[in-house]
Order: structure tokens, then sequence, then C-alpha cells
């Protein structure tokens, strides 16, 4: 088992190395995001998910009042259901290796295609997860994407934070951690937001399983639901107990695939076969009623609940 000192969330100043990846020279805006090189950034810290040994047995934390699910479903759609799914547990090197952070993207994968019927999904994890590849399917995600599809995008690895030029009004800025294949490299927020603005659709399901995953709410526009393990200044957990992020566990594996979060009967008069299915304001109660570490947020703008 780890020291009791590993269980807390060590947030450390990337090295010198990471300014080096492209993030000292400012940048003026483009039409899109680099896909090979992050906006300029200063005072750039690295906020690691904390992974739990042993002795901590699943449960919920108490009682956690939480109504975000109304019971009542929002119209439902006729187009393609559509996903890009990235998991990281092994970074570049070791020393910011998490263990199931590609189980995650494995489990969401899982219940996107066999739950819910997504056709289209990209799955991307550990070496695989280059910023480039991850920036690139968006765009390629974004030209194929119809006004009448539904969109997922699921991260689960490490968070950053930073004073960056990504084009929002943010003092501080936070981000999601992928790598070029020797550094870990950060996507910003207002990165990300760039990257979706002009997708056609108003269907968006966002989740992300990291620390300070609470600063994605950049991303929010009308029609859009962000999941997020915790607010922006706060961290996420993983570990044995659960076999997966804390959050992803419960959202994902106990929430949706095993259906314990499907509290309300929606009146679904055209898609009767989908009555018992779980919709992500659901799924969220459920893990923010049961995660004991984690302390999952909610930035809901679609109008009524939003089944996948």
């Amino acid at each position: 088992m780890r020291n009791a000192k590993s269980l807390f969330c060590a947030v450390t100043a990337v090295s010198v190395a990471l300014l080096l990846l492209g993030i000292g020279t400012p940048q003026t805006k483009a039409d899109k995001p680099d896909p090979h090189k992050p906006v300029h950034a200063t005072d750039v810290v690295l906020a690691k998910k904390i992974t739990l040994k042993g002795g901590h047995g699943p449960g919920a934390g108490g009682p956690k009042k939480v109504e975000t699910a109304t019971g009542q479903l929002g119209l439902p759609w006729s187009g393609t259901k559509r996903a890009i799914v990235v998991g990281i547990s092994d970074y570049p090197g070791t020393a910011n290796d998490l263990e199931y952070g590609d189980d995650d993207a494995e489990a969401m994968t899982h219940v996107l295609t066999t739950v819910y019927g997504f056709t289209d999904v990209t799955t991307i994890t550990n070496t695989s997860a280059l910023r480039s590849v991850i920036m690139n399917e968006i765009d390629a995600l974004r030209v194929r994407t119809q006004s009448n599809d539904e969109v997922v995008f699921f991260f689960s690895g490490h968070g950053m934070n930073g004073i960056a030029d990504d084009g929002d009004a943010e003092k501080r800025d936070e981000a999601i951690c992928a790598h070029d294949g020797s550094q870990i490299v950060p996507i910003w927020d207002g990165e990300l937001k760039q990257a979706f603005e002009s997708f056609l659709t108003d269907r968006i399901i966002f989740i992300f399983d990291s620390c300070l995953a609470g600063g994605m709410d950049d991303l929010q526009e009308p029609g859009r639901v962000i999941l997020m393990a915790c607010g922006e200044t706060g961290y996420s957990y993983e570990g044995d107990q659960w076999g997966h992020g804390e959050f992803t566990y419960y959202l994902v594996l106990k929430g949706i695939d095993a259906g314990l979060a499907n509290i309300h009967d929606y009146d679904l008069d055209t898609v009767l076969s989908e009555s018992d299915q779980v919709t992500a304001e659901e799924a969220f109660d459920y893990a923010k009623a049961n995660c004991r570490y984690d302390r999952p947020v909610i930035d809901d703008s679609f109008t009524n609940d939003l089944l996948p």
C-alpha cells in the first residue's frame, strides 16, 4: 500500500520540458486549434488523479440529495449516435501512470455500443492518445456529424491548470492531459470549446473523470450536458476497490450498465423500447449520491433529461 501521503492529490509543477513542447511562444487564435501544439501557457501545474490501494471498500459516503433528473425526457432524435472515448493509464515514462484510465474507456465504449446502440465510436487509449490524434478525431467527428445526431465525448486521465491563451476570459484555465509520445501535453478547455463550437448538433454529452474536471464547464452551450468527477479545484480518484475511476464506476458500470440509476419512468410514446434506459441526469444523480471521494458536478443546458 502506498504511504498516506500518496493518498492526497499531489499537484506538481510541470517540468520545463513541457514548456518546450510549444507552449512557450504566444500564438494568435487560429480558425481551429493546432492538433500538434497547445496554445501558449504559463504557471502550468499537473493535477494527478489519485490511485487508492486496498482497504477502502466502495460505498456511499453518506446521503446526498441530488435531483438533476426531472423525469421528463427531451424529444427523441432520428440521427446517428457518435462518440469519442479517451482513457489514459500509460503516460510517457512511469511517474504519471495510472491504473484504470484505459479500463474506464473500455467500460464507456461497452455501455455506448451495447446499452445505447452507438454505431460510430472511436476509442483512444494509452500510447495512442496523442494530442494530435484526439484533436484530429474531434475535427473528423465534426465533419460527419449532422444536426439530428447525438455526440458523446468521454475522457479519463490526469488534469492540469494554468494561465493559457486559449481564447476564453478565464484567468486560470483547466485542461485534460494527453501526450505527444514523450511528454504530457494539455488540451485546454478553451481549445476543446473551440473544437466543438461548430458542431451542427445540439445534443452533446461530455464526461470527464479527471482532476479539476469542473473547469470543463466552459464547454457549455444550449443542448449540452457536462458530467464532471469534481469541481474545477477538486480531485478525482481511482482504485482497486472499483477497478476503475470512482466516478466512472458509479456513473457507467453501476448507474447505467447495471441499471441502478433507473429511477424515473419516462413516457416514451415513440421510443417505448428505450423506456428502461438511464438518462445522463439519472446516471449523474446515482454517481453523486454514491461517490465517497469524488465530488461530482453537472452543468446541464439540455431541455428536460437527455437519453444517450
